[in-house]
């Protein structure tokens, strides 16, 4: 069983990182070279820096995925066939191809299904008043080569846009360019937030850096004033 790793905090918010994680578990053979891991098909480039930073900043407790989601994605309903994928952004991924149901079964079990249980004893232990999701997004895309990625950062939701019209209005008072459910929409792809956030009405930020903002320790520090300032904003809003 793979469980994520869990930050403790003092602070009414949960911090959550679906993506921080390039591990692949002992026994799984994704048929892939190993520079692949650094890529952004498997993992959100600086997320686990940026969201353990935050945790300190905020006084936070963060839940923190610790598996590739080439193994198994934690933000897709597990019954989605892309919740194991056979290929992403252009890449092949051969040992997920023709996986057996007993294999795609057992990774649910041993990785997806202890986070989100995880995530919810949680929520269920201290009911946070705020939720921030951190993820990453490349500045391009190898398979759209032609489409712009101009936000430096976006802010996702679906439904519930409480958090997310505060969260956009404190980030571009600081003169950014902030994607509003950008570079893609919460309403097509949002399955942590719309289990452990909508569902029980809690107000979510669903952050995305872009990742080459990320890739220094100055730029994750960057982020973290950045992002500890816009939580904060919208964490007094909610009151």
């Amino acid at each position: 069983m793979s469980l994520p790793e869990i930050l403790p905090g003092t602070a009414d918010l949960l911090l959550i990182a679906d993506h921080a994680s390039a591990q692949v578990p002992p026994g799984i053979d994704l048929g892939i070279s190993p520079a692949l891991l650094h890529d952004h098909v498997a993992v959100d480039i600086g997320t686990d820096a940026l969201t353990r930073r935050l945790a300190r900043a905020l006084s936070a407790p963060a839940i923190i995925a610790t598996v590739s989601r080439l193994v198994v994605d934690l933000n897709r309903d597990p019954a989605d066939l892309g919740a194991v994928p056979a290929s992403s952004d252009g890449h092949l991924i051969p040992g997920n191809w023709n996986l057996p149901d007993e294999e795609r079964a057992l990774r649910v079990e041993a990785i997806h299904a202890p986070y989100h249980a995880a995530i919810a004893a949680e929520i269920a232990r201290v009911r946070p008043a705020l939720i921030i999701s951190v993820h990453s997004f490349t500045p391009q895309l190898a398979t759209r080569p032609d489409e712009q990625r101009p936000w430096p950062i976006g802010i996702l939701y679906n439904q519930d846009d409480r958090a997310a019209r505060r969260g956009l209005v404190a980030l571009a008072s600081r003169g950014l360019h902030v994607g509003d459910n950008q570079p893609y929409s919460g309403r097509d792809l949002n399955y942590t937030m719309d289990r452990h956030a909508e569902a029980a009405r809690i107000p979510y930020l669903g952050v995305e850096v872009r990742n080459d903002g990320l890739q220094s320790k100055g730029g994750v520090a960057r982020w973290t004033h950045i992002l500890a300032d816009c939580i904060a904003m919208v964490r007094r809003g909610l009151v």
